[in-house]
């Protein structure tokens, strides 16, 4: 893999540090001390001069160094005596006429230095290289490369997308035996084009394609391909195709394809910009190669419904591969996997945990194992148990915990009230998710409670009447409120939202509106696997809208008119319910079904304390 280091001009900085430091002890070693001509002669006559060489303008030499015998230091002085030889032959010192040669000072004090530059310099380019190497460079492609013995990645790594990796085992059959297809005539596709929502695995099962295959795979982003200068993107499409020919057999893997292959004629400045010109150059390639050379492109998205339809077309990304969430065998496979990295307990239940996890991703569910074992470490276990994972499941969904704020007893009251609501609703209706538990510690930013509500099988259907029952148990908070307190709180606000949005879908998308008939009146779905709904106006005229509005007003008036029904046939269970929780502050499902369990008390017993 292709390493690229970051330049800093502090790096030039410190070498001009290094050179001048070095420069200057050198310099220092070797450099002679300037001293006057009649101190020379005072050195002379004291015997401390030891050998001169004289020339006709300077006298240099050496002179030994006071309380040091044996040590001498260079020395400097200007020829005031033409006749200086008749003094010099009175003393006991070595004098030459000429200068000695000053070659290897300057050697060391200057050349070296400069060398030593140089060197640094040529180290800190060979290290950048790649793409920031220099300008001539920036055409080059940003894949990072993997070699066959740097993917450690298989389909062992991979679980819960069964129908993608078998969709994908004919691609590892071509990279390993391309003759099977070649002999009966067929070709492997030119692009395959995984689809699904963040965190699903797409980049994962790339990469385990590859590892199977044990070929070169190159793995760069969209966005990467997209600079500001102009046809820089297009000759890096073209750069990385010329790679992957020379290492062929091999694997492109473009991460997020929507930042390159959005559908063109939408730009903001008019005419053809970079993107666009990028993306043309990459329809040409995709045009150019033959797949027979053995190279292979994939690419993954999680909006395919904005891509340019050139590029989904056959002959370019001709197979699509949906990478979905994966169901509760798929949860539970992917937790396996997960797990085998951390010390868990003998007994864990995996199913319970997928059931716990409806619409979690395999980027979830890693997170959700990492957040169990950090659970564990800092209340000083040695392993994993199941306390910890439904923790960490809390955690994800609801929020930090946040028992430190600091809530006055009304609203701790309210809030208890308002869970309970929830929770006797879920129980009482059919088709609704069993209760797991309810608390009344605040969550998260906004969450002051939470009513947790475990389905116990993937569902892909609902019934009319399971829609209406989950919207009355939406609005059994509220109902709970007003049965109570007479009033009601603005904590309701994210219930309604989620009944206005289920009531909407129910009217407008399902058909299941009695005035409206069996029509379908939203607009087309912008993002298939956010799971976004759409808001935009659908193609009808103003008086069904009303229409609209008013049938959204009357099912939600209908369904809190029954959860205020409910709660008030159960009004003495919901009053012992909140106490209890007020107490204990969380409630699993097991107490709240002993709670509906246990005889009403008889009339007058139970009594409400409000503050």
């Amino acid at each position: 893999m292709q390493k690229h280091y970051k330049f800093s001009l502090w790096y030039v900085v410190l070498g001009i540090w290094v050179v001048l430091i070095v420069q200057n002890y050198i310099a220092s070693m070797y450099a002679a001390q300037i001293i006057p001509y009649s101190q020379f002669l005072s050195l002379l006559k004291a015997g401390k001069i030891t050998e001169i060489a004289v020339s006709a303008n300077q006298i240099q030499g050496k002179m030994r160094v006071d309380g040091a015998p044996e040590d001498f230091k260079p020395f400097k002085t200007i020829r005031v005596d033409p006749d200086l030889s008749k003094v010099l032959e009175q003393y006991p010192v070595t004098f030459k006429g000429e200068i000695e040669s000053t070659f290897i000072r300057d050697l060391f004090s200057w050349v070296f230095p400069l060398l030593l530059f140089v060197g640094v310099w040529y180290f800190l380019m060979k290290k950048m290289g790649g793409q920031q190497a220099g300008f001539m460079t920036l055409g080059k492609n940003k894949a990072k490369i993997y070699m066959e013995n740097e993917l450690n990645v298989t389909f062992a790594d991979v679980a819960g997308v069964d129908e993608a990796k078998q969709e994908l085992v004919e691609v590892i059959e071509f990279l390993k035996t391309p003759s099977r297809f070649t002999e009966i005539g067929g070709r492997i596709p030119k692009g395959i084009l995984l689809v699904g929502p963040p965190g699903a695995g797409k980049t994962l099962l790339a990469k385990a394609v590859a590892g199977e295959s044990g070929v070169p795979f190159f793995s760069l982003s969209g966005s990467e391909f997209v600079e500001m200068f102009v046809g820089l993107g297009a000759a890096r499409v073209r750069d990385l195709f010329v790679q992957a020919k020379e290492k062929a057999p091999c694997i492109i893997f473009i991460d997020e394809l929507d930042a390159l292959g959005k559908a063109r004629g939408f730009s903001a400045m008019g005419g053809h910009d970079e993107r666009e010109q990028t993306l043309n150059q990459l329809l040409v390639e995709m045009d150019g190669f033959d797949p027979k050379v053995g190279v292979i492109l994939m690419a993954a998205t999680n909006r395919p419904e904005i891509l340019d339809p050139a590029l989904l077309r056959p002959g370019r990304f001709d197979r699509h591969v949906l990478v979905d969430r994966p169901d509760k065998l798929g949860r539970q496979q992917i937790l396996q996997v997960h797990i085998k990295k951390i010390k868990t307990v003998p007994d864990l239940n995996l199913e319970t945990l997928a059931n716990m996890t409806p619409g979690m991703v395999g980027a979830d569910l890693a997170n959700l194992v990492n957040e169990a074992a950090l659970l564990a470490v800092r209340r000083d276990k040695t392993e994993v148990g199941m306390p910890e994972f439904e923790e960490a499941i809390e955690r994800i969904i609801g929020g930090l915990e946040k028992k430190n704020r600091l809530i006055n007893a009304s609203e701790r009251e309210t809030v208890a009230y308002h869970e309970m609501g929830h929770a006797l609703i879920a129980l009482s209706l059919p088709g609704t998710d069993p209760v797991k538990k309810i608390s009344i510690i605040p969550r998260g930013v906004a969450a002051l409670g939470y009513t947790m509500q475990v389905p116990t099988e993937d569902r892909f259907l609902m019934r009319k009447t399971e829609l209406e029952n989950k919207v009355a148990s939406l609005l059994g908070g509220r109902a709970a409120e007003e049965i109570i307190f007479g009033d009601i709180s603005t904590g309701a606000h994210n219930d309604l939202a989620r009944a206005t949005d289920i009531t909407r879908s129910m009217i407008r998308e399902y058909g299941m509106s009695g005035k409206l008939g069996q029509v379908y009146l939203a607009g087309d779905k912008k993002n298939l696997f956010l799971g976004v709904t759409p808001r935009e106006a659908g193609d009808y005229s103003e008086a069904t809208a009303e229409i609209i509005d008013l049938e959204i007003r009357e099912s939600i008036r209908r369904e809190y008119e029954r959860a205020l029904a409910i709660l008030r046939e159960k009004r003495e269970i919901l009053i012992r319910g909140a106490r209890l929780l007020l107490e204990k502050e969380k409630l699993d499902g097991e107490e709240i079904r002993a709670l509906l369990a246990t005889p009403a008390a008889p009339p007058g017993a139970a009594e409400l304390t409000t503050s």
